[in-house]
């Protein structure tokens, strides 16, 4: 077992990237990438694989006490650092602390500001009872808390944004170490610290900092529920409230988070879980499921269900209609293959995506990684056979992937983003499983992902006929 992340498959990554942007900006010379986003996409890739090896060989043999105060500073400083950066990038590039085409998060920041004077009554009445949804409503309250008292500063929603995504790692690395292993676990966890789209988001007036911290926190409470021989009302009512929560920020994701428990209940070993245990958790499921019943909540998720079929064809129509031609074979049953490796990195300039340029770095790390991801899940079906006890968040990364793929949003990146804390808990496990014969399929892996981002350029400038 690999207790860290290798030096030669760190080093080996970043070569992979600088081939593969080297390639695809002189084929397609005439829309390459201005240099700003050229280097930020090598600093990206280079940090991450750079620090995950060198803190993952320094920090294997720390006691968890300095390992998790190491992470806590490190994460929190990556991330209060992008702040103040992206702050005064956006504010030079757009006129405003505001990324580009900022839609939601302008939004989100003037509902909020413009709540400060509002009765907390009235503010109840607005988002959770007067409304047909409640998506979005929970952060919304959220930031209209922090409005009311740091006023309308940019900044100090973001720190404390920042905060939350730090206590995040740890939260990673709890999870991850009841799941894979103590080594796992502080892989896992030094892979959230660095990954590029999580560091990002923090820069951002976005829910998805929040709603991924909700959501790593209600998959460690009830991953704790599931495996702790003691437990309380308040271990009970803990994860039963965040998956409530969970469902004011986005609903398909408490409906999975909910989905992902009932399916630990069903199929984790009962040497794990405990007989008595089992069957007193799923009355309790029953009993949250029933006062979910007729509610806002169930509207919305019959909602989901029912439109899933029209909108995917209204994305695709909608993106055929913008001159992306090839849009249409984008299907659900094409890209739910590939979803574990998703979202491929955009490394031309088209359309005016600034922010898919910004990321291009963080998205190729996420392809490079699924090669590790695709072992876990190999190894976890047909070597160790361990799934039932990974059922928690097999089932949730599945799930919810699954539910992405058929929305017509399969490539958007914060879409899949509440799935990424998952997906480097697998990868560190693949890692950690990695031998002789699962480095082949690395060395394999190696060229397949250059091929699939050239493959992915030729497809955003081909479907739009522009060579």
């Amino acid at each position: 077992m690999i207790p860290f992340f290798p030096h030669q498959i760190s080093t080996k990554a970043i070569y992979i990237y600088l081939g593969a942007l080297a390639a695809v900006s002189l084929f397609f010379f005439s829309h390459a990438m201005s240099i700003g986003y050229i280097i930020m996409g090598i600093a990206w890739v280079s940090g991450f694989f750079l620090l995950s090896n060198y803190c993952s060989e320094k920090w294997k043999d720390l006691p968890q006490k300095k390992l998790l105060s190491n992470l806590l500073l490190v994460a929190l400083g990556l991330r209060v650092f992008w702040v103040f950066f992206s702050y005064i990038y956006y504010t030079i590039k757009t006129g405003i602390p505001f990324e580009f085409a900022a839609g939601d998060a302008l939004w989100y920041y003037e509902e909020s500001v413009g709540n400060i004077n509002t009765p907390w009554k009235d503010i109840w009445n607005y988002l959770f009872v007067d409304t047909a949804t409640v998506s979005d409503s929970g952060y919304v309250f959220y930031l209209t808390f922090l409005a009311k008292i740091f006023g309308e500063n940019v900044l100090f929603p973001r720190l404390v944004n920042s905060c939350f995504s730090a206590v995040t790692v740890l939260l990673i690395y709890f999870l991850a170490k009841r799941n894979i292993g103590e080594d796992g676990g502080r892989l896992a966890a030094i892979f959230a610290c660095f990954m590029p789209n999580l560091i990002f988001y923090c820069g951002l007036h976005m829910k998805e900092t929040i709603m991924i911290f909700l959501m790593v926190a209600y998959l460690e409470r009830s991953d704790y529920l599931l495996r702790s021989k003691k437990y309380n009302i308040l271990t009970i009512a803990l994860p039963v409230l965040l998956a409530l929560i969970l469902f004011t920020f986005r609903t398909a994701l408490g409906g999975v988070a909910v989905f992902a428990l009932v399916t630990a209940l069903v199929f984790t070993n009962t040497s794990v879980i405990g007989r008595g245990k089992r069957y007193m958790l799923i009355g309790w499921g029953l009993l949250a499921a029933l006062t979910l019943t007729g509610g806002t909540i169930l509207n919305e998720i019959d909602g989901l269900i029912e439109n899933r079929d029209v909108n995917q064809s209204n994305k695709r129509l909608m993106q055929t209609t913008k001159g992306n031609l090839w849009a249409k074979y984008a299907t659900g049953s094409v890209m739910a293959p590939v979803m574990f490796v998703l979202p491929f990195p955009t490394m031309v300039d088209v359309d005016q995506q600034y922010t898919q340029q910004m990321l291009s770095g963080g998205n190729y790390v996420r392809n490079f990684l699924g090669g590790f991801v695709l072992i876990a899940l190999f190894s976890a079906l047909f070597i160790t056979k361990n799934w039932r006890n990974l059922s928690l968040i097999g089932s949730f990364i599945i799930a919810y992937l699954g539910i992405v793929s058929i929305s017509g949003f399969a490539n958007s990146e914060r879409f899949l983003l509440p799935g990424l804390p998952v997906l480097l808990i697998m990868a560190a496990y693949g890692v950690t499983l990695l031998d002789a014969k699962n480095y082949k399929f690395i060395k394999v892996w190696y060229w397949v992902v250059p091929i699939l981002i050239f493959g992915w350029a030729f497809f955003k400038l081909g479907s739009r006929g522009l060579f």
